[in-house]
């Protein structure tokens, strides 16, 4: 290979034959096996050695085309594979060979097309293309394309792609808008559009556009544009090819240039930063945006780099941390030492004899009370769906009594779905489907209850005043109140409604004593009155094909067709209320309620608004979570719903996730359920952009929008929409109430104590379960005071609400009478800490504290007076530890919201070590393996987790959160993060479903199943909880589960699945860098040159014909 690419073609440049054996040679050897040769051939000089054959042969008295077309043949599929192509036929003046050829050949299709292919590499370097530009290959190559023609078309279509490579040079696309090729482009496509009514030719179609949405990257690209019409010309072509897969192409590249040329504008909201504000320690808030002009997203900039650099590009692998200071040190206190001591109160099982432990059995409690905990077990997701079905009052105390006492073992993941298998079968595509398919108008039972819809309108219910509760005293001197809120009291009364830990009177006197940033005065009815999980799991979105582009130009259509645009404010946060009047042609819109975000609400048609979210208080940033009330529709009427300030750049909006959505009259009529709906969901980058000072001066920061159409099942309903199941921080309160009240006491120790006041002035409760000594023995008394800990926090980040209702899960199992639950408590001691911001969750943020601050990254060095639950909750563990009792496991719930199904994230040396390719010393060798068991265990058990989604790598980026701190600094080595996706599962018994509440309260018992296992197979497990395991449980289902647990599978093992879903078919980039093609496709390349070289010039047509319809094209 050598020889021939390094020697002989000099030897032997004066002997034809020579050449042309030497140069089939070569074409043989690289035509069959991999690019290695290829490769192999470059790193031997063969690039240059083409070039200069070229040359030679070029320059003679009379070019030899015999040697010329399978000499450029060979350079096209060795130069696409070399970087530097362009740069030595640079050196080498082989660009003013090859456009002197391509003069000379205008009139010999066949020639030029050759011509064109090595043009077509040369310009694959940016540079190399400029060059070219300058050169005149532009005017040369408007010179080839013609308007439609059926003659050689094969050769138009390769100077369009070359001219879409020259026009990725900055300066050959301003060359390009001041020589007036816009309008030049735009009329040659409109002719080949016009008469290609068999899409026969596409590819010379795609071609053009490329060339176009390379020059609109330029601000002056784009006024080009627009003044040629283009917008208007490229919409209409875009409605007629919509529906048609076989104009692909075509549709991608056409919407790209319309969003790339739609006027980017501000949000239209009066300041960046939130609608409420909060005067926290420390905190600053920013003043009113700068004016927005198109200079602030200029990019007519200097030539941009050549991507043929062997610059490195910066790898992910860069966060991980390898420092070993860093990663095996443990720091010193973060405080004085005898500050540790204040923690002793939080910890009375520690010292307090047991007759001061006792409570006051029975003080406040009812039986309707207990009848809300199910002390026999907690069962799987579809159990915990039928405890709300329970119907007369009658039959509570029977169905406690008729309970069957099994173990959560029995509900571990299995082969087969515990999930009903129609609710996989059901497809949620269509905007219309009915109120059936919605889970609403079916009763408990599954009985149809549309009829019903007669008797409530007779009813005539004031549903506006219903569906908002003013918070008021009438309910503070609970279960009697002393006033009388008529209407919520006579709702009440006639709507009786038991939902498991959930009572609407202790709501509101919770509801009362939470503290708002803006003094809240109603609350949310799903929060008031309680939810019920609907029968059945619902599966996830198939969204229908093409969806998100009809979108898209229905918001083109907006700026190019602003004659039915209403643009009228319907609510808002930061203007003169009311907004609305009593005019009944609009939604009306509320979100001033606990975990509420809507900060404004713009009728674009009739039954279309624009939404903003209200970010963080104290902050400009972190606009994902919303919450808001919706009411005065019309039944039956599909309404489209824009969330238009989204922050992150995808979103399981994309992969099948929903919203959530409660109806007030579906719940009055029996049926209190959060349910995902909504159907046509996109998520996408759109046209507005923030100001560059809110931003810390970066431009190139976008928005998305979310959009999601609903149909709502009642007429004059009042109905509540949601981003998850919302969890408020006064139903955490509740909760843990009614937990205290139902408990037995002689069974389970529960403490509810306030780890700390917050910013906002709430409490922070800080919750311990186990359970209380045989006796005040001094043998009883050791064992209580011995138990090891475990510590779990969760809702650190406010709009990850899935975690609370994990949380909820956790909670309600450790106070069960499931056997398993009570060997936990007799082994172990429990600190929980269920929100640890509260202050976030009250004031509807998506992320931050009060001060505007994610929490969960200030684990490295809180204050007291700054970050009060994180300083405490720290220094809570500190005590733990310096008593020698430190936790066994840590962990933090949290949600994700671009993976699905459940999963841990961990901290290992050297699994971090090893992913970035250091060498792993002593220290990581040594490393405790333990911290991979418990997510190996929940594999096993849980049916939402999956091993394959799990990490245990040390970023730097996360070395202030609560994993990584707990970890390192408090020498937790099995300290965790656990991941709960918003969407749902795509692998085991729940794949293809939705997570309900259900399955999350679920996974927070299995996470409990989860620290049991673990416990049995750790070398410090007592015989004795041996035995008693196998006494209380079944002794061959604990031996199965054990060994199961154990054993080693696919499963199990690390997998290269990627950190986020794979891109969606139909996702854009609309931002200017995004105008760069792919990477050129060497197969199909290598097609048309093999094609080439046995077909003559007059069989183009039907080459060119027959091509399109037998391969596919990739999308650029």
């Amino acid at each position: 290979m050598k020889n021939f690419a390094g020697g002989l073609f000099y030897k032997n440049s004066s002997d034809k034959a020579s050449i042309l054996a030497i140069l089939q040679v070569l074409s043989d050897l690289l035509s069959v096996g991999t690019d290695r040769r290829i490769y192999y051939m470059i790193s031997k000089g063969g690039s240059e050695a083409l070039l200069q054959t070229l040359v030679d042969t070029a320059r003679s008295a009379s070019p030899d085309y015999d040697i010329l077309l399978p000499l450029f043949r060979l350079m096209a599929k060795v130069g696409l594979r070399d970087k530097k192509f362009g740069q030595k036929a640079l050196e080498l003046e082989a660009l003013d060979v090859t456009l002197i050829l391509a003069r000379k050949n205008l009139s010999h299709s066949h020639n030029l097309l050759h011509c064109l292919w090595a043009l077509r590499v040369f310009a694959s370097s940016v540079t190399t293309g400029a060059m070219l530009g300058i050169n005149g290959a532009m005017e040369l190559l408007f010179k080839v394309i013609s308007p439609y023609t059926r003659k050689h078309t094969m050769t138009i279509r390769a100077a369009t792609e070359v001219l879409a490579a020259l026009l990725k040079s900055k300066s050959n696309s301003r060359r390009a808008v001041n020589r007036g090729y816009v309008t030049s482009l735009l009329r040659l496509h409109q002719d080949w559009h016009s008469h290609d009514v068999t899409d026969t030719y596409v590819l010379i179609r795609h071609g053009l556009l490329l060339c176009l949405r390379h020059i609109v990257t330029l601000r002056s690209g784009r006024e080009a544009f627009l003044a040629a019409h283009g917008m208007e010309t490229l919409f209409s072509i875009a409605q007629t090819c919509l529906d048609k897969k076989s104009t692909e192409p075509v549709t991608s590249v056409v919407l790209q240039i319309l969003r790339q040329c739609y006027p980017e504008s501000p949000l239209p909201l009066v300041t960046a930063t939130s609608a409420y504000t909060f005067p926290a320690p420390g905190s600053t808030s920013s003043g009113l945006p700068q004016a927005l002009t198109e200079e602030d997203f200029e990019d007519d900039g200097e030539e941009e780099i050549d991507k043929d650099s062997d610059v490195e590009a910066v790898k992910e692998d860069d966060d991980l941390e390898t420092d070993m200071n860093k990663l095996s040190s443990k720091p010193g206190l973060d405080r004085p030492e005898e500050e540790l001591a204040q923690y002793d109160a939080m910890c009375p099982e520690l010292s307090c004899s047991f007759e001061e432990l006792e409570p006051k059995y029975g003080d406040g409690l009812t039986l309707e009370d207990t009848l809300y905990a199910n002390h026999n077990h907690i069962p799987n997701a579809a159990s915990l769906r039928q405890q709300c079905f329970i119907r007369e009052p009658s039959s509570w105390g029977r169905g406690r009594e008729d309970t069957v006492h099994t173990s959560i073992l029995d509900t571990v993941k299995s082969g087969k779905s515990r999930i009903q298998p129609s609710s996989k079968q059901r497809h949620l595509t269509n905007a219309n489907r009915s109120i059936q398919q919605n889970g609403l108008g079916i009763d408990s039972s599954g009985h149809d209850t549309s009829g019903i819809q007669v008797s409530l309108e007779e009813a005539a219910w004031d549903i506006e005043s219903i569906s908002s509760p003013r918070i008021t005293s009438s309910f503070s001197n609970f279960p009697e109140p002393e006033e009388s809120n008529e209407a919520t009291e006579k709702l009440l009364h006639t709507h009786p409604k038991h939902t498991p830990f959930h009572d609407p009177r202790l709501y509101m006197a919770h509801a009362m004593r939470t503290r708002s940033a803006v003094g809240f005065e109603t609350m949310a009815f799903p929060d008031f009155w309680g939810h019920c999980p609907p029968p059945t799991a619902q599966p996830m979105l198939n969204r229908k094909w093409g969806v998100q582009r009809i979108k898209i130009l229905e918001d083109v259509r907006r700026f190019l067709q602003p004659s039915d645009v209403i643009n009228k404010v319907v609510f808002s946060l930061d203007e003169p209320w009311p907004v609305q009047g009593p005019v009944a042609d609009c939604l009306r819109f509320y979100s001033k309620f606990e975990s509420g975000n809507l900060r404004k609400a713009i009728q674009v048609r009739e039954f279309e608004y624009d939404l903003l979210i209200n970010a963080d208080v104290n902050s400009s940033q972190h606009q994902q979570w919303f919450y808001f009330k919706v009411s005065g529709m019309r039944a039956a009427i599909p309404y489209r719903f824009n969330v238009i300030n989204c922050e992150k750049p995808n979103s399981q909006f994309n992969y099948g996730m929903q919203p959530t959505l409660y109806s007030v009259k579906e719940a009055l009529l029996g049926r209190p359920a959060w349910i995902r709906t909504g159907s046509e969901i996109c998520y996408y980058k759109n046209h507005y952009r923030p100001n560059a000072a809110t931003v810390d001066g970066a431009p190139g920061k976008h928005y998305y929008t979310l959009t999601f159409t609903v149909t709502f099942p009642h007429n004059e309903d009042a109905c509540y929409l949601a981003y998850h199941y919302p969890y408020t921080y006064s139903s955490l309160m509740t909760h843990l109430e009614i937990l205290e009240r139902s408990i037995d006491p002689r069974q389970v120790y529960f403490r509810q104590d306030s780890l700390c006041q917050t910013l906002g002035g709430n409490p922070c409760p800080l919750v311990t379960i186990t359970a209380f000594p045989e006796s005040n023995s001094a043998q009883h008394l050791e064992q209580f005071r011995c138990r090891p800990y475990q510590v779990i926090t969760a809702r650190v980040h406010p709009g990850e609400s899935n975690a609370s209702w994990v949380m909820k899960g956790t909670l309600e199992f450790l106070v069960s009478s499931d056997p398993v639950a009570k060997l936990l408590r007799e082994n172990f001691v429990f600190k929980i800490i269920p929100m640890l911001n509260p202050d976030g969750v009250i004031n509807g943020n998506h992320r931050c504290s009060l001060r505007g601050e994610d929490l969960n990254r200030q684990w490295l060095l809180p204050q007291a007076h700054l970050q009060p639950t994180i300083y405490h909750a720290k220094g809570l563990l500190h005590y733990l530890s310096s008593i020698g009792r430190g936790p066994v496991v840590f962990c933090d719930f949290h949600g994700h919201s671009q993976k699905k199904n459940v999963f841990l994230y961990g901290c290992s040396i050297k699994e971090t070590l090893w992913q970035a390719g250091c060498t792993v010393g002593g220290a990581a060798l040594l490393e405790d393996v333990s911290y991979r068991m418990l997510p190996k265990i929940l594999d096993k058990l849980a049916p939402a987790f999956t091993m394959n989604s799990c990490s245990f790598l040390v970023e730097k980026s996360r070395a202030s959160t609560a994993r990584v701190v707990v970890w390192r600094e408090i020498g937790v080595s099995r300290s965790y993060t656990m991941e709960s996706s918003y969407c749902g599962c795509n692998q085991g018994p729940y794949q293809g479903l939705q997570f309900g509440t259900s399955e999350l309260e679920e996974m927070g018992a299995m996470f409990c199943l989860g620290l049991f296992i673990l416990e049995l197979k750790s070398a410090s497990c007592s015989h004795e909880l041996l035995a008693r395991a196998t006494t209380l449980l079944n002794a061959d289902v604990l031996d199965h589960y054990l060994q199961r647990c154990g054993s080693s599978s696919s499963s199990t093992s690390r997998s290269s699945e990627v950190d986020d879903e794979p891109s969606c078919m139909e996702e854009i980039n609309y931002s200017a860098d995004s105008s760069s093609d792919p990477e050129p496709n060497f197969t199909e390349l290598d097609r048309q040159i093999q094609e080439c070289a046995f077909h003559k010039d007059e069989e183009e047509e039907k080459e060119e014909g027959t091509g399109w319809r037998r391969r596919s094209v990739p999308q650029s």
